[in-house]
């Protein structure tokens, strides 16, 4: 299989810049698969676990929020937030499950604390998946 250009930009830094065989992530229509000639593309991205082979061999990130860009043959993600799975501190990601889910169970939380709750249980459950690809 033919490899191309990714690079990974978030607003921490570059998290990668290389050469890979294939990218599948999450957009927010669905899951994305990317190989070597894909069609040029834009889409915004949802919260999921990345996979990218690299060398041979399956990297695994959580990638959450922002946008992806397909540009001849050059691909550039561009996530709110991306972890690979070997810097996903586990226990802490357990420990805001933990925290969502009591303001979820309130019966007196508000709308906006319901909202906020759900994103950050989400989030926490993409790491923990994630974390468990080390």
């Amino acid at each position: 299989m033919a490899l191309f250009p990714l690079k990974i930009v978030c607003p921490d830094g570059v998290k990668f810049d290389g050469q890979v065989r294939q990218l599948t992530l999450r957009t927010t229509a669905g899951e994305m698969g990317i190989l070597a000639r894909h069609i040029n593309c834009v889409a915004p991205l949802g919260m999921g676990r990345a996979t990218i082979i690299i060398d041979g061999q399956k990297r695994y990130g959580a990638c959450i929020g922002g946008m992806v860009s397909v540009v001849n043959g050059e691909v550039t993600l561009v996530p709110t937030t991306f972890e690979w799975a070997e810097s996903i501190d586990a226990a802490r990601a357990a420990a805001s499950q933990q925290r969502a889910e009591e303001i979820l169970a309130k019966t007196d939380a508000s709308e906006t604390d319901i909202k906020l709750a759900q994103a950050r249980l989400h989030r926490a459950l993409v790491r923990q998946n994630v974390a468990s690809y080390k």
